[in-house]
């Protein structure tokens, strides 16, 4: 049963989430899903209807905050997600859990393993963004950051004045997905494009939040302070990060395994099938070595 339920955060902010609930038992560890940047926990429909781990384990899709329906008009930082995912988890009363990020969400959860080790017992990151390892647009930003620094502290000083956007369009990415799963040749670039387009992505979030994921996403990774097992899922592209400096920034991770697809980013959108075949043996194998 996939059901929508809420929890506080530390500051008591009412934040959202989807809960798979199997039909056997719950004993098993649970699995959480993180989306990525200007994104939201619908990101997951495949993995939740697909995935064998669905069987007999709880599934956590959080909307981070700032996100989809966990409605925040602050600019977060990985270790304000880092602290709700701990809170959620007490909130279900689990002490540990496999973490699956996409993206941003992969940095987040390496920020919430490096914070919360003893809540952590394996991670698996879909295209991790090492700024060492990012290309295209993103290397511009990262040398804009004081730019983005600054238009940050703008937009939170004209939201304190009370001129935000009231209502936000919503996103759902089972509809995205299913339109690119149709797609012909001809069409599948222009949907991609989708994907990647800020305009789409600051339609759905806070503008404060959104230049906050841009910000985070510059940010250096925790690797040193992680100690679970690791599974990194690359794609081949080189529109977003390359595979080959993202494992050298990352070969550090303990007991860590490397898979790349021949794909560009959005691989839980153009692989999903592949990916739910490699969690699902990942989290399997290193479930019964712990």
């Amino acid at each position: 049963m996939d059901e929508k339920r809420y929890f506080q955060g530390e500051d008591g902010v009412e934040l959202a989430y989807r809960r798979w609930t199997p039909v056997q038992s719950e004993r098993n560890m649970p699995i959480v899903l993180l989306h990525g940047a200007a994104s939201n926990s619908t990101r997951w429909w495949h993995f939740v209807k697909h995935s064998h781990l669905a069987n007999d384990r709880l599934l956590l899709r959080p909307d981070l905050r700032g996100h989809g329906e966990s409605i925040w008009r602050g600019a977060a930082r990985i270790k304000d997600w880092s602290q709700d995912i701990a809170s959620m988890l007490n909130h279900e009363q689990q002490a540990q859990a496999f973490v699956v990020g996409h993206c941003l969400g992969a940095n987040i959860a390496l920020g919430f393993a490096s914070r919360f080790p003893d809540r952590c017992a394996g991670l698996v990151l879909i295209e991790p963004m090492a700024r060492e390892a990012i290309m295209g647009i993103l290397v511009w930003l990262r040398r804009l950051l004081p730019v983005l620094h600054l238009a940050l502290g703008l937009i939170k000083l004209i939201n304190r004045l009370g001129f935000y956007r009231r209502q936000l369009e919503t996103l759902d990415l089972q509809l995205l997905d299913r339109r690119l799963h149709e797609a012909n040749h001809t069409q599948l670039k222009e949907i991609l494009a989708d994907y990647g387009s800020p305009w789409l992505d600051i339609k759905t979030m806070p503008t404060v939040q959104y230049l906050s994921n841009l910000i985070e996403l510059m940010q250096p990774l925790p690797v040193a302070a992680v100690h679970c097992p690791c599974l990194v899922i690359q794609s081949r592209g080189r529109s977003i990060t390359d595979a080959k400096r993202t494992q050298t920034a990352l070969a550090a991770l303990p007991q860590v395994e490397f898979v790349t697809i021949d794909s560009d980013h959005w691989l839980p959108a153009t692989h999903p099938d592949h990916l739910r075949a490699l969690i699902d043996t990942w989290v399997l194998k290193n479930h019964t070595l712990r």
